[in-house]
Order: C-alpha cells, then sequence, then structure tokens
C-alpha cells in the first residue's frame, strides 16, 4: 500500500463520521512525512501506518472497542496490508500495555512487535499531534489525553502506565532528528 492510499482509505473511514479523528490523523500523517531523512527507504511503512493509525476508531470495522486491534484485524483480513503496518497500528503509543489494562491478550497473540525504531516514529508522530492535527509537545499531549479521560478510565490508566515508554519513543526520534539536522547544518557553507 502506498501512502496516497493510506490517506484516501482513512478519509474514507474517518472525516465524516469522526472529523476531529480525521483531523488528528492529517497531523500524524504530515509528522511522518517529517521523519524520512532519518527513516530513509522505511519511511513509507511509517507514513502508510501514520495515516492508517486510528482507523480502528471508525464504526464501520470497530469489533473489540479496542482501536489499535481493530484497525489492524481490518488491515490485514480485508485490505490485506503489508506485515509491517500492520504490527505497527496494532501496537502504536503504548497499546501493549492498554490491551494489559482491558485484558485483551490477542493482541500480542495476533500481532508481533514491530520494529523498535519504527514504533518509536510512529509513536512520536501521535504524541506530538493533538486531536486537531496541531503539533503539540510530548507533556501537553499526554496531559491532554490524561485530562480527557477520568482517573478509573481505562485509556486514563493506560496512558499513566506508559508514560515512561512513550517519552522515551519520542526523545530517541526528536534526538535521531536533532543529529540529522546537525549533519547537515554546514552544507553549502564556505570555510575562512
Amino acid at each position: 500500500m502506498v501512502v496516497e492510499d493510506a490517506r484516501s482509505l482513512a478519509e474514507r473511514l474517518l472525516s465524516k463520521q469522526l472529523p476531529r479523528r480525521w483531523a488528528h490523523t492529517q497531523g500524524v500523517g504530515g509528522r511522518a512525512r517529517e521523519l524520512r531523512a532519518i527513516l530513509g527507504e522505511r519511511a513509507q511503512v511509517v507514513e502508510v501506518a501514520a495515516w492508517l493509525h486510528d482507523i480502528g476508531y471508525s464504526p464501520v470495522l470497530r469489533s473489540t472497542g479496542f482501536h489499535p486491534l481493530d484497525g489492524a484485524r481490518y488491515l490485514r483480513d480485508v485490505v490485506a496490508a503489508d506485515d509491517m503496518v500492520c504490527r505497527l497500528v496494532a501496537h502504536h503509543t503504548g497499546a501493549m500495555v492498554e490491551a494489559n489494562e482491558r485484558e485483551i491478550p490477542e493482541l500480542v497473540d495476533e500481532f508481533a512487535l514491530p520494529d523498535a525504531d519504527l514504533l518509536d516514529a510512529l509513536t512520536y508522530c501521535d504524541v506530538t499531534t493533538d486531536p486537531d492535527g496541531c503539533r503539540v509537545d510530548v507533556e501537553e499531549r499526554l496531559s491532554e489525553i490524561l485530562m480527557r479521560y477520568s482517573n478509573e478510565h481505562v485509556v486514563h490508566r493506560s496512558i499513566l502506565r506508559s508514560a515512561p515508554t512513550i517519552r522515551t519513543a519520542a526523545e530517541n526520534v526528536q534526538g535521531r532528528l536533532g543529529a540529522s539536522r546537525s549533519k547537515g547544518a554546514c552544507r553549502g557553507r564556505g570555510t575562512a
């Protein structure tokens, strides 16, 4: 699946029924495009997954109510998407912790963990994009999620538990982005 196909599928599943989720998805897709310099030939798989990461919220394909699993199953069973895309969607942004909180063992049974650097990249894109698709820092995004859900809600509990891993993922990507920018900072400059 190419990026444009992923974008079109996400738009079809989210834009009308879940416009705010669609706005977030557009922002996440845009963030993923910015990672091409550090991901190289693997950038497309992250960009495709970024466009598709939240399709499991769509009422059209919702079955368990756990959006990473519903989205990944749809991509695997209906779309026949690339295995790595399915695995990224299944495990994005602390999904394994939330699956544990929800007592849904199928996530890890059905979808192996994706490559860590790719999962970090997708998580970074997700947690640096707010619900309206705007760029935010990780702490602002985590706070927004925690405020949206009551202390007893499974998402609130899951974010509290997975926050250290989410922060580390974002820091890993930010570090790689900084190193990438530093390498190119002197291009075109003459020497004195």
